[in-house]
């Protein structure tokens, strides 16, 4: 049993930077972050109902953010950092070849994921949380409406 107050480590994963580094990524919320509760707020303001944080793949821990299960649309709000956002993404310069390739793992993760779905009959959507949630929501909103042949109303 490990002493109070000791933190273990996973294997590979290096010692955080500093202090304030590790109390920052232990804090970071995995779930209803600004971006997400912005798209959220806007896609229930226009009739659309969902589930939030849901385990989408038999077999795996994976979960998307939102999931439309009538129209099989499972939606992610990606971070730009987590997600290495071409855009917004700047590597950290401590550790920097083990970010790089952490960052790497985690795009891979999410195309077989999106492969995964579409194997099973689901449109997987990417958003990125610097997208505006009006716009964000207008392409949600078109694919969930073309899949369950609901009329969009108007707003």
């Amino acid at each position: 049993m490990p002493e109070v107050g000791v933190t273990r480590r996973r294997a590979g994963v290096p010692e955080a930077s500093s202090d304030s580094v590790r109390k920052r990524m232990q804090t970071t919320p995995r779930r209803d972050t600004g971006p997400e509760l912005a798209l959220r707020s806007e896609l229930h303001r226009r009739g659309l109902r969902y589930f939030v944080d849901r385990k989408i793949l038999p077999g795996s821990r994976r979960r998307a953010d939102l999931v439309f299960t009538a129209a099989r649309v499972a939606v992610f709000v990606d971070g730009c950092f987590w997600h290495a956002c071409p855009e917004h993404m700047r590597l950290p310069s401590s550790n920097r070849t083990w970010w790089k390739a952490k960052l790497e793992g985690n795009r891979t993760r999410d195309t077989e994921t999106d492969s995964r779905l579409s194997a099973l009959g689901w449109i997987s959507l990417r958003v990125w949380e610097h997208e505006a949630p009006t716009s964000a929501a207008d392409r949600v909103e078109s694919v969930i409406r073309r899949r369950t042949g609901a009329r969009s109303d108007a707003r």
